[in-house]
């Protein structure tokens, strides 16, 4: 008598492994997207913080307000007052000293800036916060906290 080392298994259907294939091939695919939009926010972080940074180092204030969220723009308007502020001064340096990611996804980068006052020629130093957060529907990265106060309030 001959017998076969084959197990026939009549647990699953045949067609079982076909759709939990399909579903293993789904999740790969929704985990590739996943990776694909990380990639793309962490492009754009990068693209838009250089962009603004520029902005900032050249003295370009009103370019460097668009990159300010609308309703942060809103609240606390850009005046006259205050562009004529930023013309007084000079940025001769702008630099990154640390950035962290917060648990709501916003990134937070801590800047050094050099400012220099256009009449004295004085150099300072300032620290700078900037809060980034991305918006899903406008598909960009906004800055929460305005424009950097060089003038600690006064």
């Amino acid at each position: 008598m001959m017998t076969s080392n084959r197990a026939v298994s009549t647990a699953h259907p045949r067609g079982f492994w076909r759709w939990a294939l399909l579903g293993l091939v789904l999740l790969a695919v929704a985990g590739q997207a996943e990776a694909v939009g990380k990639r793309k926010k962490a492009r754009l972080l990068e693209q838009t913080q250089i962009a603004y940074a520029t902005a900032v180092r050249w003295g370009e204030f009103e370019s460097a307000w668009e990159f300010v969220e609308p309703e942060t723009r809103a609240e606390r308007p850009l005046t006259d007052l205050d562009l004529e502020r930023f013309r007084q001064v000079e940025i001769s340096g702008y630099r990154d000293v640390s950035s962290a990611v917060e648990p709501d996804g916003g990134i937070v980068r801590n800047i050094e800036l050099r400012v220099v006052n256009r009449h004295t020629m004085a150099e300072r130093v300032e620290r700078y916060r900037e809060r980034w957060q991305w918006d899903d529907e406008a598909e960009r990265w906004w800055l929460t906290v305005g424009l950097p106060d060089l003038w600690d309030g006064q």
